[in-house]
Order: structure tokens, then sequence, then C-alpha cells
């Protein structure tokens, strides 16, 4: 697939999640999760081919231009979309599938000084809604959907429903 393929591609994809969204060209210059993804790519692709420091400083300006902070180091699909991103973090060791979408304020994190994959897996077609944090090597299986503010700490099965009253703790 052509860069000129992935572009249309996320375009497409921001139309589809978002029912605000009215064109392409909107999306394109309006749209900081897509600029915060675009921006990503080029991140991991230097970091992948030993520029680390300038993938950390491109990713420090796209965090600042978007809000969204996606470390370089983090492998990410195709088809993710991100919703009002402000306040997005992702860890360095995430690890997201195709089809997946989040909203603002959604935490990828760590939960300790370990070392090596120490961020969370998120499988394909999944759905973490506002303020949602997954923490930790956990695996969010495919096709789940993660209400607002939940907390997830431990492995979450295949197509699991998580509402905001239930929480997986520490």
């Amino acid at each position: 697939m052509s860069l000129i393929d992935r572009i249309v591609e996320d375009l497409d994809n921001a139309l589809a999640h978002d029912p605000a969204a009215r064109s392409r060209l909107e999306v394109a210059l309006a749209y900081p999760g897509v600029h915060a993804v675009w921006g990503h790519r080029i991140s991991h692709y230097l970091w992948n081919h030993g520029f680390k420091l300038i993938a950390r400083i491109h990713s420090n300006f796209i965090r600042t231009s978007t809000g969204i902070e996606i470390h370089p180091g983090a492998r990410i699909g195709r088809r993710f979309f991100i919703d009002h991103g402000m306040g997005v973090v992702i860890g360095a060791t995430t690890i997201i599938g195709d089809d997946v979408m989040l909203y603002h304020d959604v935490t990828l994190g760590a939960r300790g000084g370990d070392f090596g994959k120490r961020h969370p897996t998120i499988d394909n077609d999944v759905v973490i809604g506002a303020g949602a944090r997954v923490l930790g090597n956990v695996t969010v299986g495919e096709g789940s959907r993660i209400s607002a503010n939940a907390v997830i700490t431990k492995d979450l099965p295949a197509r699991s429903m998580l509402n905001s009253a239930e929480f997986f703790v520490i």
C-alpha cells in the first residue's frame, strides 16, 4: 500500500468514526488525532532506523502541537483513530492492532519500573472510552469495548464489554 493510499485510508477512517467530520480536507487540516498518528509514523520510522534522539524530538513536537503523546517505540496498526485526543498517552512498548479507536484522556501506560514489555497490547477492533487507563503488560482482547474512566490492570478477554462501574484493580 502506497503512502497516499495510507493517508486516504486514515482520512476515510476518521470520516467513518466521527459524524461531525464533513470532508477529507477538513480531517486532514483540523483533526489532531490524525496528525498525531501521521507524526507517530514518522517518529516510529526514525526510531526503528537508529535515529532515536531525532525520533524523540519529533514526537515531542507532535505532542506539543496535538496534545497527544505517542512514544516513537510504540507499534500502531492500520486505521487507528484518536477522537478528541487531548491528553492521550501511549507508552514505548505499547502494541495497538488494526481498527482501534481511543477517545480523549486515555492512558496506555506502565505500572512501575519494569524493563522489557511494560505497556499494554490492544488487539484489533477495540474501542477505549474517555479517561480510561490500561496499565502494565496486559492484553485487551479483540473486539473489546472499554467505557469511560475504567482502569484495566489485568488481561481482558476478547469481545469484553467493560462499563464504568467495573474495574480491574491492582
